[in-house]
C-alpha cells in the first residue's frame, strides 16, 4: 500500500509502481498486490504536475502488510493528521513501514522512528536531527533496515531499498531478475554512501568495471585487496580511494558483499553442502558463511535455503 499525499514526488511513486505493481509472470512467484490510497479524493502531486484521484482512502492502510508512506517537497511542513493516524495504526499492528527520501519525516512525525536507526536525503539531515532528536539518524547511507521499519535516502536509493525488500521477500535470484529488467545494478549495500564528496574530474579515471567483472568471475579464488590492486596496476591505497570514490565502499566490503550474494544464489539453486557453497563463493568455511549470511540477511543458511529455494 502506497500512501500519496499532497506534494508527493512522482518519482518515488513510480519506483513503487515499477518494483511492486507491475505483473511479472516470467518470475513464477506470487507477486505483490500494489494499491494506492490518499487522505482526500483528489491529491495534487509535486509542483502540480498532475492530480491523483480515483484511488482508495486511508482506511485501506489497515489491511496492508507493507505501507509506503508519503514524502514531501518541504519536509518541515506539518504532516496531515489523518496520514499520521494511519501510519500509527499500521505500526501498532506490526505492518512493515517503508519511506523513500523525505518520507522519513512522515515516519518520525508519527513517532514510529523514536529509538530506531533511520536515514533520509543528505540535504535534509540537519533539519531531521533538529526536529527528531530521539531518532538515530544515519545521514550518509543509502538505506537503513531497523526491525520492520525501512528508510531510504535520496530518490535513486528508493530503488536500492525496493530491491532489498524484494530480495528479503523472494531471494537474491528473483531480485537479480527484477534488477536486470530495470537495467539497474543488482545490489548496492545499504551502508554505501549517499553521495561522492569529491568533485567529478573533467576526465574520469579508468572505470573499475573491468576489474569488478574479473573479480566476480574469480570469487572462489582467495582474492585479497592486494590481488585486486595488482590486477588494476595500482597501489592498495589508490585502489581504496577509487573504490570509495566510485562505489562508496571499500574493496574488502565489496568482495564480501559479492561473495554473500553468490552464496545466496547457490543456496537458492539447491547447491548441496555449506562447505562446498563456502568454497565456491569464496567465503572459505561454513562458519564464515553462516556469519556473513546472518549479518547480511538476518537468516541462517538453513532458514534461507528453506525460504528461497527455487522450485
Amino acid at each position: 500500500m502506497v500512501i500519496v499525499d499532497a506534494g508527493s514526488n512522482p518519482f518515488e511513486l513510480g519506483v513503487a509502481t515499477e518494483l511492486f505493481g507491475l505483473r511479472r509472470p516470467e518470475l513464477d512467484v506470487p507477486w505483490y498486490e500494489l494499491a494506492l490510497c490518499t487522505p482526500a479524493p483528489e491529491v495534487p502531486m509535486h509542483l502540480g504536475f498532475f492530480t491523483l484521484s480515483g484511488v482508495g482512502d486511508l482506511s485501506e492502510v489497515d489491511t496492508a502488510d507493507t505501507v509506503i508512506v508519503p514524502n514531501r517537497p518541504d519536509p518541515e511542513e506539518p504532516v496531515s493528521p489523518a496520514v499520521l493516524d494511519a501510519v500509527r495504526r499500521a505500526a501498532a499492528r506490526g505492518a512493515r513501514l517503508v519511506s523513500f527520501c523525505t518520507g522519513a519525516f512522515t515516519l518520525a512525525a508519527a513517532g514510529v522512528l523514536d529509538g530506531r536507526r533511520a536515514t533520509t536525503h543528505w540535504r535534509w539531515a540537519a533539519s531531521f536531527e533538529r526536529m527528531f532528536p530521539a531518532v538515530d539518524l544515519q545521514p550518509d547511507v543509502l538505506f537503513v533496515a531497523d526491525g520492520n521499519v525501512y528508510t531510504a535516502a535520496g530518490s535513486a536509493a528508493a530503488l536500492d531499498l525496493g530491491l532489498h525488500l524484494i530480495r528479503t521477500d523472494h531471494g537474491a535470484e528473483i531480485a537479480n531478475a527484477v534488477s536486470r529488467r530495470l537495467v539497474f545494478t543488482a545490489h548496492r549495500d545499504g551502508g554505501q554512501r549517499q553521495f561522492i564528496d569529491q568533485p567529478v574530474p573533467a576526465v574520469a579515471d579508468t572505470s573499475l568495471a573491468p576489474l569488478l567483472a574479473w573479480a566476480r568471475a574469480h570469487l572462489a579464488d582467495p582474492l585479497t585487496v592486494t590481488d585486486l590492486a595488482d590486477r588494476a596496476a595500482v597501489s592498495p591505497a589508490t585502489l581504496h580511494r577509487r573504490f570509495q570514490s566510485e562505489l562508496g565502499t571499500t574493496p574488502l566490503a565489496w568482495l564480501t558483499t559479492e561473495r554473500v550474494a553468490l552464496a545466496c544464489r547457490l543456496l537458492e539453486r539447491g547447491e548441496p553442502g555449506l562447505d562446498r557453497i563456502a568454497r565456491h563463493s569464496g567465503l572459505g568455511t561454513a562458519t564464515n558463511l553462516r556469519l556473513q549470511l546472518k549479518r547480511t540477511t538476518g537468516l541462517t543458511p538453513t532458514t534461507y535455503r528453506r525460504r528461497f529455494t527455487l522450485a
